[in-house]
């Protein structure tokens, strides 16, 4: 597993809910428990300030670490989706974005396409996407983040035919291969879920085992954000699988929380100069799962 994504993951499941900072010595450790090494870990954080995700700051002889507000706002925004357990309702209305970026800056061009696939658009033909959803608070964004407004035009339509909704679907996104990677998910998770869950209640999973695990089913299942699109119930397949795997997903990481969050309490408070208190946050209520775009 990516350091860097790792990193992203500490942040959003645990580290922004105990003052969004976290000493370096203590994020190495944590991250020592997948195999990432001391050097990795400083080499990956350096990349993300460097990238505006992160900001450093000193203590002493200590570096501290802590989301900046584009870090945030990015996690904020995939734990909303993520954590969704049934789609939201259609108001019929399609989102048409086109672009017209020059060659001389084709590097924010394939960026753009990170972006967009990340929001939810498909490719309909080049340089047009769509979507069924409301994004253009995220279009906006992204017209301000690369300075594109010159070559962007996004439109809101109704689709009049001659074909049907289903024939933009499948046009635009290859939903039998996401039904497929959602039975693969279900069909492994389903398993890991039953046996943890047998070995929690008998007390024979550690702390530190939960905390591994959870955090690779968050790892796991957030690959979903890059290629479910979220689309309306009405322009699902009836046998779409999304919902079933987000609610094993969801009763997965209940259950894996309360000691994989007494694991990382244990590593955080040493370094860390943070009360601990019983009210600081309900895990069951903030979860988190996010990856970067470059």
């Amino acid at each position: 597993m990516n350091t860097r994504s790792m990193i992203f993951t500490l942040y959003g499941d645990y580290i922004r809910h105990y003052g969004n900072k976290i000493w370096i010595g203590s994020l190495i450790k944590l991250l020592n428990e997948f195999g990432h090494n001391d050097q990795a870990v400083r080499a990956a954080i350096s990349r993300m300030n460097k990238q505006g995700w992160v900001q450093s700051e000193k203590q002493g002889n200590k570096s501290f670490y802590y989301l900046t507000e584009r870090g945030v706002k990015r996690i904020e925004e995939a734990a909303e989706r993520i954590f969704k357990l049934k789609p939201d309702d259609w108001d019929g209305k399609w989102r048409m974005l086109m672009y017209n970026i020059p060659e001389e800056i084709r590097s924010i061009r394939d960026e753009l396409r990170k972006e967009l696939i990340w929001s939810g658009f498909g490719t309909f033909s080049n340089s047009c996407w769509i979507s069924p959803n409301n994004l253009k608070e995220q279009v906006d964004e992204l017209v301000k983040k690369y300075e594109i407004e010159p070559y962007i035009h996004y439109f809101e339509a109704e689709y009049k035919g001659p074909h049907q909704n289903e024939e933009l679907i499948e046009k635009s996104w290859d939903l039998k291969e996401i039904h497929e990677r959602y039975q693969e998910f279900i069909s492994e998770y389903s398993q890991k879920y039953v046996i943890a869950n047998n070995k929690i209640s008998k007390g024979d999973m550690t702390d530190g085992e939960c905390f591994v695990e959870k955090t690779k089913l968050i790892h796991e299942y957030r690959k979903f954000l890059f290629i479910d699109p979220g689309l309306p119930q009405e322009l699902l397949p009836e046998d779409w699988l999304g919902s079933h795997a987000a609610s094993l997903f969801s009763d997965y990481y209940r259950a894996l929380s309360a000691p994989a969050v007494r694991f990382f309490e244990e590593v955080f408070k040493d370094g860390n100069e943070i009360e601990l208190k019983d009210d600081r946050f309900d895990v069951l209520e903030h979860p988190f799962i996010v990856d970067e775009l470059t």
